[in-house]
């Protein structure tokens, strides 16, 4: 009976295996899903393409915005160059800081010297000038800043300073006096020395002060120019080496809108070049240094002109001028006491601030606005333009400016807020509780003090009393 037991239910679990193994199957088919040809190997989507980096085929590269001063590209803008005859820059600025404060004249006639002429290389860039001839300074700036005249460079030297080695000293003396601190000259041209160098950021800072004189721009945006004759020589043609301007040997570089500024080549220093472009009442400017010259097919590029050109198209195409934070926008309350007409004053800003953004960034999302203020409370009275806090808009490490927050009206105060506030304090000062409790101290020291004296007094008069009585009743009246 008990075998037979175990059977029928060694039996009974068999079936219910059986019977539940077709529902557990299709229990697992379900939360997979039928197999098909589509599912049985999903193919990963193509990655999105990255967009290029933007980048500048030369040493050194920078594109900034003469008007603000924001830089809206670098490239190794610190590292020292060579920097051929961009030097002439310097030179320029000097000259025309001369003609400033009246050392020279336009029309000042310099005659050249055997040491001016003959101490610049025979192919170097020149304009043929002899020992003994005669040219203005005004001719000679044409000479140097449109065709490079080496020698000219030395001439105008010599004028200023009687020597050159004395004006190369004063070419240092007046980079370091605009910030240069990567910057040092060794001739007035540019000709090549190892220890002739400078960077990008320094040629910026230099041409940034040249551009405040008024001759500079329109000299070097100069395509043509006729020298007179003179003493030694017919009248001379002068034509730019700066081909984003002219097209007399090419216009495969002419860039709309382009201004000067100064060209160099060196076999050390590469292909150079400073310019600058307008379009839209927006300026910019730009540092290339050792650019090179490539051939492509039959065609011959020079670098220097292109990667500017590709700078210029990124600054006017690439960015907007955008308000980020208006002078009027109301941007946080600060809290006010002692003031019942009312608790909190509205801040605004001091000033705009308007910068040049990427195409692409969003100003709303991607730039964040930190705001300090100098209390999160303060007393009235408040006067309408308070300081009363910073704002600061950033994006990563990138700060787009710094600006006061001032306050937006008048907060008057209440006399009789100060008048709580001031018995308040008087309240709280510890001083008082001293000289209070000191007080009280005094006089509840002189309260005893008098008990015990009263009290002594008592004991003193009821003893005198006793001794006079004696327990005797003589009169002791008046005698008569």
């Amino acid at each position: 009976m008990k075998i037979r037991r175990i059977y029928a239910l060694f039996f009974s679990l068999l079936m219910l295996l059986t019977l539940s193994a077709p529902a557990l199957a299709a229990e697992d088919a379900g939360e997979a899903g039928p197999e098909t040809e589509d599912s049985a190997e999903a193919e990963e989507p193509d990655a999105p393409e990255e967009p290029a980096v933007f980048s500048v085929e030369a040493k050194a590269a920078l594109l900034i915005d003469p008007d603000t001063e924001e830089i809206l590209y670098e490239q190794n803008i610190h590292e020292k160059l060579y920097p051929a005859s961009v030097t002439k820059i310097m030179t320029c600025l000097l000259v025309l800081e001369a003609l400033d404060n009246g050392k020279l004249k336009p029309d000042t006639v310099l005659t050249a010297s055997e040491s001016a002429i003959t101490a610049v290389p025979p192919d170097g860039s020149n304009v043929g000038i002899k020992v003994g001839e005669e040219l203005t300074v005004e001719e000679l700036l044409y000479c140097i800043m449109l065709a490079s005249a080496n020698e000219g460079c030395n001439m105008l030297a010599e004028a200023i300073d009687g020597s050159v080695s004395a004006f190369v000293e004063r070419m240092n003396q007046k980079a370091r006096d605009l910030g240069c601190e990567n910057t040092n000259f060794c001739n007035t041209n540019g000709l090549p020395d190892v220890n002739h160098y400078t960077t990008a950021w320094d040629l910026y800072l230099i041409t940034k002060e040249a551009r405040t004189y008024e001759r500079f721009m329109p000299l070097t945006d100069t395509i043509y120019h006729q020298v007179p004759a003179t003493n030694m020589a017919e009248p001379r043609d002068l034509y730019t080496t700066n081909y984003l301007i002219s097209s007399y040997k090419t216009n495969y570089y002419i860039y709309q809108g382009a201004h000067g500024i100064k060209t160099g080549s060196t076999s050390a220093a590469g292909h150079c070049l400073v310019s600058s472009a307008s379009r839209d009442d927006r300026n910019l400017l730009t540092v290339v240094l050792g650019a090179e010259r490539i051939k492509i097919d039959d065609l011959t590029l020079t670098k220097s002109f292109t990667e500017t050109a590709k700078l210029f198209d990124l600054g006017f195409d690439g960015f907007n001028r955008t308000v980020l934070l208006a002078a009027d926008e109301l941007v946080g309350e600060v809290g006010v006491e002692l003031s019942q007409q009312q608790n909190t004053v509205k801040v605004h800003p001091a000033q705009e601030i308007e910068r040049l953004l990427p195409v692409e960034m969003d100003p709303v999302k991607d730039i964040d606005r930190v705001i300090a203020y100098t209390a999160e409370v303060v007393d009235a009275p408040v006067e309408k333009g308070t300081v009363l806090g910073q704002i600061t808009l950033r994006s990563g490490d990138t700060v787009y400016g710094t600006v006061d927050l001032l306050a937006d009206e008048d907060v008057s105060v209440s006399r009789l807020l100060v008048f709580r506030r001031d018995l308040l304090d008087f309240l709280h000062k510890p001083t008082l509780w001293i000289v209070l409790g000191a007080s009280g101290a005094l006089i509840i020291f002189l309260v005893i003090l008098r008990a015990v004296l009263k009290s002594r007094r008592k004991q003193y008069n009821r003893r005198n009393t006793a001794r006079r009585g004696g327990g005797s009743s003589q009169y002791r009246g008046r005698r008569r």
